[in-house]
């Protein structure tokens, strides 16, 4: 189904929004339509006004002017239940599902189906799998099944199922792939078609520019709370994030390594293997930036855990300077001077009530217990890592205040300065922009080359091709838990991808 025509009022049509909090103009004069039966795209860096604007749509915050109208009637929402029940769905990033309860029960928390006095689940789960039907799921998404035993794909959906069990107008989805694989992401966009064929206006918040290519009918670009741009026609990606940062997307990458910048053999695995990986033979060089390739399941992140102890290799060589080493667990492999920023930063390297100082402070913490008092001078000084967290510009209040409440990409430079802190000569970097805004991403590429620069060997572990394609000296592709092959500098999107996914051989 295409987008309603022109003649029928849009779904939604917010104009003039404007929001300001103590100090801060959030928004200004902002306008956004969105029609029955179109994706329209939101896109902006982080703090460029995105979560306010929605937060007005869905009555968590009060515009100080402007209009909301809601299929042509005006509308103004005191509390997020008025923009419920006005057709206002949104989906944030932060899944709101208890675990210990069904999909079905979750699908109608706070409005459960009743009979004769007692909750009827028998009705309640027909009417989610009817929802899960419409989002093509409901082959493999139970009503019945616990939500803690889903996968994260599977609890998205479930999100999904919840808001759309409401009928809703207008659905907002925010970041929604942040945490899914390439394959689930496949899922999500064909959930997303499915829903714009059914009429659905749904307003989709992300910053990857191949989601845009994919699903956008319309591109509306924020920029320091002010409508920077907007596009009644799929742009090109770099118009988009030009508008956003007021640069080219083709100076997001930095300069690769020239041939007098990359050093000798840093880290040399001899064929590694353990249950998920096998034969893995590679080299990574002093002042080189190493790029993975492969396909969701081919074993990077595996390997990369690997390396950090995690899950250890348990056959084969790991040479290190020249010297064969033993990395059985993470404490090896930190006194062994690797380091690595996990795919997942909430989930498995940051404290995130804690502050912005303790959490830099936690491999430096680990090294001195592990060295002994008498050997940590240095690495729990509070004052030297402040000094890393102003050189990696972590913008902050200032460094007491709880690392949840920063942006993902400063959330990520902390977990660097953490790093910085011991100055590893190895660092591996497992998904380094996952769910960050496109300036943020060019501030961890340009992180990356400098790390490299001082001599550093850099191993970008990532499932974005073009990230891989934009940063690495090299890269090696990787298929069912080994090494398929490696490219130089300069291989297309193709060559990887076949290699990725077929019996063909690159040459070294």
């Amino acid at each position: 189904m295409q987008a309603a025509p022109a003649t029928a009022p849009p779904a939604l049509q917010m104009t003039g929004m404007t929001k300001v909090f103590p100090g801060v103009r959030a928004l200004s004069n902002v306008d956004l339509t969105c029609h029955a039966g179109e994706v329209h795209v939101l896109a902006g860096e982080n703090g460029a006004g995105k979560s306010t604007l929605i937060k007005i749509l869905s009555g968590v915050y009060r515009p100080d002017a402007g209009k909301i109208v809601v299929n042509g009637q005006e509308a103004v929402f005191r509390h997020p239940l008025e923009a419920l029940r006005a057709g206002i769905s949104v989906i944030y990033q932060e899944f709101s599902l208890l675990p210990d309860r069904t999909v079905a029960q979750n699908i109608f928390l706070g409005r459960e189906i009743h009979r004769r006095g007692r909750l009827d689940h028998a009705a309640m789960n027909a009417s989610a799998r009817q929802t899960l039907e419409t989002l093509g799921v409901h082959g493999q998404i139970a009503p019945e099944a616990l939500v803690s035993d889903l996968d994260v794909a599977s609890q998205q959906m479930v999100e999904i199922a919840k808001a759309l069990s409401l009928d809703p107008q207008v659905l907002v989805m925010d970041e929604p792939t942040a945490a899914l694989n390439p394959t689930e992401c496949a899922v999500l966009f064909e959930a997303v078609d499915r829903l714009r064929a059914r009429g659905c206006a749904i307003i989709y918040i992300t910053h990857r520019m191949h989601e845009v290519q994919r699903l956008a009918d319309r591109v509306s670009v924020l920029k320091d709370g002010e409508l920077s741009a907007h596009f009644d026609s799929l742009p090109e990606p770099s118009a988009i994030v030009r508008a956003m940062v007021g640069r080219d997307i083709d100076t997001f990458f930095a300069p690769r390594a020239t041939s007098d910048q990359i050093g000798d053999v840093l880290l040399e695995v001899r064929d590694g293997g353990n249950a998920r990986l096998d034969a893995i033979n590679f080299t990574l060089r002093r002042g080189e930036v190493l790029g993975f390739a492969g396909i969701q399941g081919a074993g990077r992140a595996a390997l990369g855990m690997a390396l950090f102890g995690d899950t250890p290799l348990e056959r084969g060589q790991v040479i290190l300077r020249g010297q064969p080493v033993r990395i059985t667990s993470t404490r090896d492999a930190i006194a062994a001077g690797i380091g690595l920023l996990p795919g997942d930063r909430k989930a498995e390297a940051l404290a995130l009530e804690q502050s912005v100082l303790d959490n830099g402070m936690l491999s430096a913490r680990a090294l001195a217990r592990l060295l002994g008092s008498h050997r940590s001078n240095g690495f729990t000084n509070t004052g030297r890592m402040s000094g890393l967290l102003d050189k990696m510009e972590v913008r902050a209040p200032d460094y007491e205040v709880a690392i949840g409440s920063l942006s993902g990409g400063n959330q990520q430079k902390a977990i660097v300065a953490r790093w910085l802190a011991l100055a590893p000569e190895v660092l591996i970097f497992i998904e380094p922009t996952r769910g960050i805004d496109v300036n943020a991403k060019a501030g961890i590429y340009q992180l990356m080359r400098d790390l490299a620069i001082g001599g550093a060997g850099i191993i970008l572990i990532s499932s974005d091709l073009p990230e891989v394609l934009g940063c690495s000296d090299r890269i090696v592709v990787m298929r069912d838990g080994t090494v398929a092959g490696e490219f130089g500098p300069s291989p297309s999107e193709t060559e990887v991808m076949e290699l990725a996914t077929s019996a063909r051989h690159a040459a070294a």
